[in-house]
């Protein structure tokens, strides 16, 4: 075989090869012919006619997203930043309108991200954005549908990823928040020292109760002794107010030895002459007469008040019997 021969083969060869593409799975490949759109091949091997035929193009079957950050008013005049991110792929029955109908098709989405973003939150204030975030994206979602599959696109999902107030903003919503956890913790911690309070004032009145009851105790003994004393000293013939005036007097030189007895203690005076206890005895027993004197007149006077004098009483008789007297002949007459 000839030089020439050989080149026609490599040529040939050469030709065939560039005939040959591999188009990659998730893929599609569109092929043009004189500028003029021939077919759309799917993922494998293929051949085409060279120097006649080209690859224009490939698409592909991903899903692909898109961050969009727009930045608007609400309703309550708070400027807001909102991040939308979009999810989208090529329908693989439009991918003729993909290719051909859309250059940018991420600049289209954008634009209706920002048309939509822009006429719903401007409805809302600043609280209801935060809450009805998933509604701001839902409505993305359907009017980018409802647009990008006449260029056969398909909107996997919309989501409202990020919202951002103004800065000053911010910082006030901080505060607000943070007032009102201070004000939680300021009712828990008026509660808790509510109950500390109960809890100790009960524990005083419990404490009370049984001191007084620890008293009562004790000055019943004490009656229940003096009482066996002055019946010992009335045993060996003394009378019951000498008796008493004894045990007076002994407790009164009882409670000057104690008081002498106490290093730390005021100064008291208390008269300590021998008829000090007696002198006592008699003014307590002169009280008590005394006292027992005005409470019998006090009852006297209530008794002569509900019953009447008796000139008040006959004045009432008389006029009673004139009333029946006169009621008797009027029913005669």
């Amino acid at each position: 075989m000839s030089a020439s021969t050989y080149i026609l083969i490599l040529i040939l060869f050469l030709l065939i090869a560039s005939g040959l593409f591999i188009v990659k799975q998730q893929t599609f490949a569109v092929i043009e012919r004189f500028g003029r759109f021939i077919a759309i091949r799917k993922p494998g091997l293929h051949i085409k006619i060279p120097l006649i035929d080209k690859i224009a193009g490939r698409l592909s079957l991903k899903i692909l997203q898109l961050d969009v950050i727009v930045e608007t008013k609400t309703k309550d005049d708070v400027f807001v930043k909102l991040k939308v991110s979009v999810q989208y792929r090529v329908l693989p029955d439009k991918a003729y309108d993909a290719f051909y109908k859309l250059d940018f098709p991420q600049d289209q989405i954008t634009s209706y991200v920002f048309d939509v973003i822009r006429a719903e939150v401007p409805k809302m204030k600043l609280d209801d954005v935060f809450e009805k975030k998933d509604d701001i994206a839902n409505a993305v979602k359907r009017e980018l549908n409802d647009a990008m599959v006449n260029y056969g696109y398909d909107i996997i999902k919309a989501l409202v990823t990020d919202i951002d107030p103004d800065s000053q903003v911010k910082e006030a919503m901080n505060r607000i928040n943070a007032a009102e956890r201070e004000k939680v913790a300021a009712q828990y911690e008026g509660d808790a020292a509510r109950i500390l309070i109960v809890e100790k004032a009960k524990a005083e009145a419990e404490s009370k109760r049984l001191q007084g009851q620890g008293i009562a105790d004790q000055r019943r003994e004490i009656a229940r002794g003096l009482e066996e004393s002055v019946d010992v000293l009335n045993n060996v013939g003394i009378n019951s107010q000498e008796a008493s005036a004894l045990i007076v007097v002994t407790q009164h030189y009882d409670t000057l030895q104690s008081i002498g007895e106490e290093t730390n203690s005021n100064l008291i005076l208390l008269p300590n002459s021998p008829q000090a206890g007696s002198d006592m005895l008699n003014n307590m027993v002169a009280s008590f007469t005394a006292s027992n004197q005005i409470g019998e007149a006090m009852k006297k006077d209530n008794l002569k008040k509900k019953k009447g004098t008796p000139e008040k009483n006959a004045e009432k008789k008389e006029t009673n019997a004139n009333l029946d007297k006169e009621i008797g002949e009027r029913g005669t007459d």
